[in-house]
């Protein structure tokens, strides 16, 4: 696991639900967990400094990290998507992102592509992206953060031939290899969850140190999803689409780890003073 991927997890999984704001001390014993060195966390952080992704401030003697207004809106964008809530019909629409972006700014190109995979576009053309979900003003908000409004043009529109929709689909996501991917996790985790409701049912105590290890590496494991599946409305996916059986049982392998890593944390866990 890399380490700014793993800080990532750690602040979407926990640090936003207290404050967003953490002491360096505990962050490094939090990763300490998975094996990782106080260098390889500082480290980390610094490239995340660097990146935009935190911000930091010192009280004392200690440093206290969150994360920034850009962080914080990737990890609400990243939670609404992993723990989601059964969605409402499809209503046939596509939303079009096109972009003629000079190859003088071939990295933002490059930046842009990376965003509109994140937020489940899929490439019809080369510079044509299309996601059948309600994503304008996502798009509008990353071409004008980027400084690539005047290269860039959305549309939200109906698709009127020739492709019918499913085929259409075909054409720009890989759904067969989704649907592999989510066979992986589901045969990984399984079996993990089926023996740790044995053991608590058995009336055997799991520490805390062992819940909060196996939830964040759970969610780290299923935030990998985010940048593979682009969260079809149930009229575009296949007859056999495994996307559902993995989210229900990644919900409850996580409700069962949830109140020993929560525990974990807070006993770890240092905010700022109050006051300070």
């Amino acid at each position: 696991m890399k380490p700014q991927s793993m800080l990532f997890t750690i602040y979407g999984e926990y640090v936003r639900h207290y404050g967003s704001e953490i002491w360096v001390g505990s962050l490094t014993r939090l990763m300490g967990e998975f094996g990782l060195s106080e260098q390889a966390v500082r480290a980390a952080i610094s490239r995340m400094l660097r990146q935009g992704w935190l911000e930091s401030r010192r009280v004392g003697n200690r440093s206290y990290y969150s994360m920034s207004p850009r962080g914080q809106k990737r990890l609400d964008e990243a939670a609404a998507r992993i723990y989601k809530v059964e969605a409402s019909g499809w209503n046939g629409k596509w939303c079009i992102t096109s972009y003629t972006i000079p190859e003088t700014q071939r990295n933002l190109r490059d930046h842009l592509r990376k965003e509109l995979n994140f937020l489940g576009f899929g490439m019809l053309t080369n510079s044509t992206w299309i996601s059948p979900n309600d994503l304008e003003e996502r798009v509008k908000d990353i071409t004008e953060a980027y400084n690539l409004t005047e290269y860039v043009e959305i549309f939200t529109a109906e698709h009127l031939g020739w492709s019918d929709p499913k085929r259409l689909v075909e054409k720009c996501w890989n759904l067969d290899e989704i649907n592999k991917a989510y066979r992986e996790f589901i045969n990984m985790y399984h079996p993990r969850y089926e023996e740790m409701k044995k053991k608590l049912k058995a009336g055997r105590e799991i520490p805390d140190n062992e819940c909060f290890v196996a939830k964040t590496e759970l969610v780290h494991y299923y935030r990998k999803f985010l940048f593979i599946d682009p969260d079809l409305p149930e009229e575009l996916l296949p007859d056999v689409w495994l996307g559902k059986e993995a989210d229900e049982l990644f919900n409850e392998y996580h409700n069962l780890l949830h109140p020993g890593a929560v525990r974990f944390f807070e006993e770890v866990y240092e905010a700022v003073p109050v006051g300070k």
